[in-house]
């Protein structure tokens, strides 16, 4: 029998350490990595190279959307369940586009959770009952289209937004992606024109309107 080696990444300390007390107590999986922030489930994801990444959506460094179009595009074998609180349409959709081949409520139950996991390992998806039921609802309206949240930016704008809205100064911002200050204040005056926003505030307004913010 495979062992199915997972990630766990969620903020939230307790809840994440009782998704790797249940999927540690099953002997199909092996928890080999946690992550409490989005970039550091990126880096952990490309370094330990897990089967299955169980994964928050709200998450403070990195949006979850974020770090499931980034593992997506470099990891297309990683099957990524979302384990999120956030029942409403837009998050359920916007995860499947952004390249989720699971989605799970936090109320679920324990063994649901392992059904789904196990589930992704075999290359199959897996959507609890809410989720499958969005997903019809969309298919009955294909008309019916949900905005993209981040409005075209870019990957390394989508960075930049994703740092203005945790609170960080042009200067930060260019350490912190190793770039000239000049280019960090190009790319925020982009992000702030592409977000329709005229200032920070508006953008953290924004950011926690469509949940792209913990």
């Amino acid at each position: 029998m495979k062992v199915i080696r997972v990630v766990v990444a969620d903020d939230h300390t307790i809840l994440r350490e009782g998704v790797v007390a249940l999927l540690q107590a099953s002997p199909e999986c092996q928890v080999v990595g946690q992550a409490q922030d989005g970039m550091t489930a990126v880096e952990l994801c490309q370094q330990v190279r897990p089967d299955v990444l169980v994964l928050d959506l709200s998450m403070p460094k990195l949006n979850g959307l974020e770090v499931l179009r980034r593992l997506t595009q470099d990891m297309p074998h990683l099957r990524i369940l979302v384990l999120t609180m956030h029942a409403e349409e837009e998050y359920v959709l916007h995860a499947v586009r952004a390249g989720a081949a699971g989605f799970l409520l936090k109320d679920s139950a324990g063994s649901e959770l392992l059904n789904a996991v196990k589930a992704l390992a075999q290359d199959r998806g897996y959507f609890g009952p809410h989720a499958a039921r969005v997903m019809a609802q969309q298919v009955q309206r294909p008309g019916v289209s949900l905005e993209d949240p981040y409005r075209g930016l870019t990957p390394r704008e989508r960075e930049v937004f994703h740092l203005i809205v945790e609170g960080q100064t042009t200067k930060e911002i260019a350490r912190r992606l190793e770039i000239s200050a000049k280019t960090a204040e190009n790319h925020r005056s982009r992000v702030l024109e592409k977000m329709d926003a005229r200032n920070t505030a508006e953008l953290i307004r924004y950011a926690v309107k469509h949940g792209l913010m913990d």
